[in-house]
């Protein structure tokens, strides 16, 4: 397994055999969405010609993570899953024949937003969409959240689960997507510096106690509190992290690229002979101590 990140070149050679080649991309959204726009369909362009057969955004690129004004950037960026920037995405995917994680962008439904998540196929179409269940800090003022897990196969990647951000932070979603059989779980996110703790101890031990691959394109930069940790990354579903982009940057106007070739299916029958043990959950009871 190799990785090159950030605006290098791609891992050298020909993509090994039963490999995938993945693409994550980090930066610092501003309000324009159309800027911020430009700025995704050139990363994803840019991990086609490095041969990436599957790209992962952030969550919320097009309107950018700024606590304060989260309620009117998001709104001024909304449109419904079929809208004009969704329509793009999936042009983007079906002109480079990648599948593409588009991050996640304001859904508008029925006059509510909600924080969803797309994936897009080879051929442009919509493979998985998933509306961001666990909503932290503002996002309860500005989204509706969603209320399941999502799941899907997905022809030369595997059984694929997607969440947002703060979703994977909770063991019960991991579980639960082990459950419906995801082997690898797309996670973009807008995880700010002053969680970095959280980042670095809960999803390695989400990959090893699933046996999952999480991938996980993450914001970098910003100001304050809304400062963006960055440090996207690959995790192998033994818990080691294998590629990482880097992190803790004031503001990163141009996207940082990660690109790691993945023995998919290698690493988790290693990880199912080594620590299969650990991905089903125990029955047990409670028992009241008495003095």
């Amino acid at each position: 397994m190799t990785g090159a990140a950030l605006t290098g070149p791609a891992p050298a050679g020909a993509v090994p055999m039963g490999a995938v080649r993945v693409g994550l991309a980090q930066w610092t959204p501003g309000p324009d969405p159309r800027i911020n726009l430009d700025t995704a369909e050139s990363a994803l362009r840019e991990l086609a010609r490095r041969g990436c057969r599957l790209a992962v955004l952030p969550e919320l690129w097009l309107c950018g993570y700024r606590s304060g004004s989260l309620g009117a950037d998001a709104r001024a960026a909304a449109e419904p899953i079929g809208g004009p920037v969704q329509r793009r995405m999936a042009a983007v995917a079906g002109e480079t024949g990648m599948v593409v994680c588009a991050g996640s962008f304001p859904e508008l439904d029925g006059g509510f937003l909600y924080n969803t998540a797309v994936v897009y196929g080879p051929s442009g179409e919509l493979l998985l969409s998933h509306r961001k269940a666990c909503l932290y800090g503002a996002e309860p003022g500005v989204f509706r959240s969603g209320d399941a897990v999502t799941v899907g196969d997905i022809p030369g990647i595997g059984r694929v689960g997607l969440c947002v951000c703060f979703d994977g932070d909770f063991p019960e979603t991991a579980r639960a997507l082990r459950g419906a059989g995801a082997d690898l779980v797309l996670h973009p996110s807008a995880y700010e510096a002053g969680a970095q703790s959280w980042w670095d101890t809960i999803y390695p031990a989400q990959a090893l106690c699933n046996g999952q691959w999480w991938i996980s394109a993450n914001q970098h930069g910003g100001a304050g509190a809304d400062r963006m940790l960055g440090g996207s990354r690959v995790i192998a579903p033994d818990g080691r992290t294998v590629a990482a982009a880097p992190r803790n940057r004031e503001l990163v106007p141009v996207p940082e690229l990660l690109v790691a070739d993945l023995a998919v299916g290698d690493e988790l029958a290693a990880a199912a002979t080594a620590s299969s043990v650990l991905w089903s959950t125990p029955s047990l009871r409670t028992t009241e101590a008495t003095s």
